[in-house]
């Protein structure tokens, strides 16, 4: 009788904090942010009010923060009794490629996600059909993502004339011809190595037979 009745106490306890106001959420605290701010994020967000934090889908939350065009992942989390932690990632541009509305920010995921000056140090692309879901520009992004990081930053702009045929042109005026994304782990493994010698154009598309001019 005694456990019974304990359940059932239990059972009313926990229907109040269910669907009774009590528990609703009372701040929204927001985390991860740059370039998108936390009134865009709480405006996506459209937390119901006086709703219960544990009546709460993370998951929908989650979907209509990271529908922002500058959000690459989101975690919603409860923190009971009536507080939400949303931590935000956002993208990060690896490339931009002109246009005449402007320059187009890609992602190292090779999504196009916003028109806008490029940060500092952002290679430029050239291209002949540039965009997120162009096969050239998605070659391009997965080399310059297997470029080692020490390199990276030197590079000033890459020109892509096919999926096989994507060349470095770092700030110096120096030329890396990497090929196609193929082989790019042994690629990167020399090419650091390569520039420490006198040249101007640095051949690694084929990394077994590598030749400097």
């Amino acid at each position: 009788m005694g456990v019974a009745a304990g359940a059932v106490v239990a059972l009313i306890l926990g229907s109040v904090a269910y669907f009774s106001p009590i528990l609703s959420v009372r701040s929204v605290r927001v985390e991860g942010l740059s370039a998108v701010t936390e009134q865009q994020v709480l405006e996506a967000l459209q937390m119901p009010e006086g709703r219960s934090i544990l009546r709460i889908d993370t998951s929908e939350l989650a979907q209509r923060v990271a529908r922002l065009p500058k959000v690459s992942s989101v975690r919603v989390q409860r923190n009971l009794p009536s507080s939400v932690r949303v931590t935000v990632a956002e993208r990060i541009a690896v490339l931009f490629f002109e246009a005449p509305d402007g320059a187009h920010l890609i992602d190292s995921e090779s999504v196009e996600f916003a028109i806008e000056p490029a940060p500092i140090g952002v290679p430029k692309l050239v291209t002949e059909h540039p965009g997120g879901n162009d096969p050239v520009t998605r070659a391009a992004v997965t080399v310059l993502n297997a470029v080692p990081g020490t390199l990276r930053f030197d590079v000033g702009q890459i020109v892509a004339r096919s999926v096989s045929d994507i060349e470095l042109e770092l700030r110096d005026g120096r030329t890396v011809l990497w090929g196609g994304p193929g082989d790019s782990e042994r690629k990167a493994a020399v090419v650091v190595p390569l520039l420490t010698q006198p040249g101007d154009v640095f051949d690694i598309s084929t990394p077994n037979l590598v030749t400097v001019k």
